[in-house]
């Protein structure tokens, strides 16, 4: 099988993770979810050479996991900075800016206490990794953030009814 193939392959599980994540109620859950998928989507785009979202990906998955533990601010920053230095090594244009700014929304709601605020900033993020993942040609993993964005809000209304009001503090 291509590389590509693989790398679809990997979104397809990947899938799976990001549909049950915000299925969850408890935001340890969510991120342990979201920790998993982050690595099969790291993978994912080391197979499409896309090496700011992969970088981003992988340091996702640490955030993740981390996140599980603690909603620090400073480790908050960290990961921020961390990013923004993944991204001036790997930078390629338009779309690793796309993929930095996902990925300081994503990294915000990680460490958000409230789970109606990670679920709030989750939707702007991953809108903007959908636009990043067309721009890379992975069919599959435009599919997983549709799927990924109607299983937050699912989960939003299921938890909070229909405002998706912002007034949620992190």
């Amino acid at each position: 099988m291509s590389a590509f193939i693989w790398s679809q392959v990997l979104i397809a599980i990947a899938i799976v993770f990001d549909l049950v994540s915000f299925q969850f109620k408890q935001r340890q859950k969510i991120v342990c979810c979201l920790c998993v998928s982050g690595i099969l989507i790291s993978a994912h785009f080391v197979l499409l050479e896309q090496w700011t979202a992969a970088g981003l990906m992988l340091l996702a998955s640490i955030r993740y996991f981390s996140s599980i533990f603690t909603t620090s601010k400073r480790l908050m920053l960290l990961f921020l900075t961390s990013a923004l230095m993944i991204t001036l090594m790997t930078f390629t244009g338009l779309i690793s800016l796309l993929s930095f700014s996902g990925t300081v929304f994503q990294t915000t709601a990680a460490f958000c206490q409230s789970d109606q605020r990670l679920r709030q900033l989750m939707i702007v993020g991953t809108s903007l990794w959908l636009i990043h993942n067309y721009l890379a040609g992975s069919p599959t993993a435009v599919v997983m953030e549709l799927l990924f964005i109607g299983s937050n809000i699912i989960g939003y209304y299921r938890y909070y009814g229909v405002s998706l009001r912002l007034q949620a503090r992190c």
